[in-house]
């Protein structure tokens, strides 16, 4: 057997992807492994599609659950994101090592937990809409099942995994977690759908000051606006929000960087957000204006605990 190995080129790209494939391709592959985080593990997706060899995905982050499933985002060089592709299976390994999760920033982690913990919000979401999920089918028993373990896990374990990664420390709370993050949480979205938490996601990525910031945190504070559109009580709200700051989730757009927002910054989160297909994911429809007012009755809630 033998193996060549390529550097991936800091941005997954449609260009990206095709001049790597074109590198692969001359090398014979007939598997490509993707070894780093999401966006690297995507690009290796992306290959793989590309020249049609088998996916291999050996994560050494837990941010986000994209190294177990078969979508792949592709983005522009600014990072806003340009399109999804889908694998035509998820990839055939994942491969794992909670200790190189544990070694990594665990800022990772948390934007992991963030990624995840909307899944059951979102899968219910989708469902009660009557939508289907990205890849076409409608939101099935299995997907709002997984969705709700992911849910119940993150609750039960994410505390005692972050603190054990603050250590470099690999303990059971960590095994779960991971469990939850990569497998259940892609079980969760593509059996399950997304819905409004997602697309203020995709919003996140248009905002100037927002830049660095990472997926997984976007959707947990779009979950925030997605509870506000559910009409969940206040309560409910800030009891997330107490669970969000015990594990590091940003709960206020300052988290973000956007110290003292500008009127037009969460008009363009609202707006873009919309771009999103999964804005349409949700009943009843909603538009840029509910989003905006949302956001801003996030903005109350969690700036009144601080």
């Amino acid at each position: 057997m033998t193996s060549s190995l390529e550097v991936f080129p800091g941005e997954i790209t449609h260009a990206a992807i095709v001049e790597l494939a074109e590198r692969a391709r001359g090398f014979g592959a007939d598997m490509v492994v993707g070894l780093g985080g999401g966006k690297a593990l995507d690009t290796a997706k992306g290959v793989a599609l590309k020249i049609g060899a088998r996916s291999v995905s050996v994560p050494t982050i837990a941010s986000n659950d994209g190294p177990a499933s078969a979508a792949i985002a592709i983005y522009d060089e600014h990072h806003i994101m340009q399109d999804i592709l889908h694998l035509p299976r998820n990839p055939e390994l994942v491969l794992a090592d909670t200790q190189v999760i544990a070694n990594a920033p665990v800022r990772f982690l948390r934007a992991g937990i963030g990624d995840a913990i909307s899944k059951k919000f979102e899968a219910e979401a989708c469902a009660a809409a009557g939508a289907t999920t990205l890849l076409g089918t409608p939101a099935s028993l299995t997907g709002l099942m997984a969705a709700d373990a992911c849910y119940r896990i993150i609750r039960q374990h994410a505390v005692g995994a972050v603190r054990a990664v603050e250590r470099k420390q690999v303990n059971e709370d960590l095994e779960a977690l991971v469990e939850a993050t990569v497998l259940l949480s892609t079980l969760s979205f593509e059996n399950g759908g997304l819905s409004l938490a997602h697309a203020l996601a995709r919003g996140f990525s248009y905002l100037d000051r927002a830049r660095g910031t990472l997926h997984g945190d976007h959707v947990a504070y779009g979950l925030l606006v997605q509870l506000v559109m559910e009409n969940r009580s206040e309560h409910f709200i800030s009891e997330l929000c107490a669970f969000y700051r015990e594990v590091g989730l940003p709960t206020r757009l300052a988290e973000f960087g956007l110290e003292q927002p500008t009127a037009g910054e969460i008009r363009e989160l609202a707006e873009k957000s919309m771009v999103s297909p999964s804005a349409a994911r949700f009943a009843p429809p909603v538009n840029a204006d509910q989003l905006e007012v949302a956001i801003l009755k996030v903005e109350a809630i969690t700036t009144a605990q601080t």
